[in-house]
């Protein structure tokens, strides 16, 4: 199996008929499992999150242009934050926009899963932890972050995590480009190659200051472009060889 290069894998997490399971896929949309309910084809089964993180490292500002839209200086080193697990959601499951605020934002980005626990990992090492890369939308109530002068209000909502649609492994992240599509219109488009921190920067600076476990996620900032998450639309966060993360957005019911 490949993703169009040799060595590339595709890893599904998947439910089916109540049961939980994992699996390669196949280009043709063939689902190999590897453990779980045995499954043909992707189309019968409910996608789940790549990854069940204990936690969500953000990378904020990681791109010049993006720094620019928001009328921020470009860090001296990286700028993190912390998305809690709960909001971890899978491919096609909706982003709920909470009420009472003016500016709910997508966050088109690349995420990379930790495939063993690490710390202090230099940048010589950096890619021997990673598992896997994966679509993510780092959604964000752009009033509470401007409000609270910090992020974990603004990004640690129920659903603000979209992770998916899959896990892809053996592919060099540095080439990938970043396409972000509202209701099918491009309102986003970076290559990983533009960020202003690369990967192994990116690894080397987390894992200095805290364990990452297997599981655990890096997203890795988002490229210019960043607008409304308006209840009714569709956003769809496409990486080459990644697949194409895709959520609707749904009005907040109390």
């Amino acid at each position: 199996m490949n993703a169009g290069q040799p060595g590339v894998e595709r890893l599904v997490r998947y439910r089916f008929r109540g049961q939980t399971g994992r699996a390669r896929l196949h280009e043709d949309g063939v689902l190999e499992p590897l453990d779980g309910p045995p499954v043909r084809r992707l189309d019968e089964v409910e996608l789940l999150p790549p990854s069940e993180p204990s936690k969500i490292v953000g990378v904020g500002l990681n791109y010049h242009a993006h720094a620019r839209e928001m009328g921020k200086a470009v860090p001296e080193e990286p700028l993190l934050f912390l998305k809690p697990s709960t909001a971890v959601i899978a491919s096609g499951q909706p982003i709920v926009r909470p009420a009472g605020f003016e500016r709910v934002d997508y966050e088109g980005e690349l995420a990379l899963v930790f495939s063993r626990r690490a710390r202090h990992i230099s940048e010589a090492e950096a890619f021997s932890v990673v598992a896997g890369y994966c679509c993510c939308n780092d959604v964000t109530v752009r009033d509470l972050q401007q409000r609270d002068g910090q992020y974990t209000r603004a990004k640690g909502f129920d659903t603000f995590a979209p992770l998916g649609p899959w896990l892809v492994s053996g592919l060099n992240p540095d080439v990938l480009r970043i396409t972000t599509r509202v209701d099918g219109t491009v309102r986003q488009q970076g290559a990983v190659a533009d960020m202003i921190f690369p990967l192994p920067r990116l690894i080397a600076t987390v894992t200095r200051v805290m364990t990452m476990l297997p599981g655990d996620v890096l997203t890795t900032g988002t490229p210019p472009g960043v607008g409304q998450a308006q209840v009714g639309s569709v956003i769809e966060v496409e990486i080459d060889g990644l697949g194409v993360l895709r959520n609707p957005v749904v009005a907040e019911q109390r």
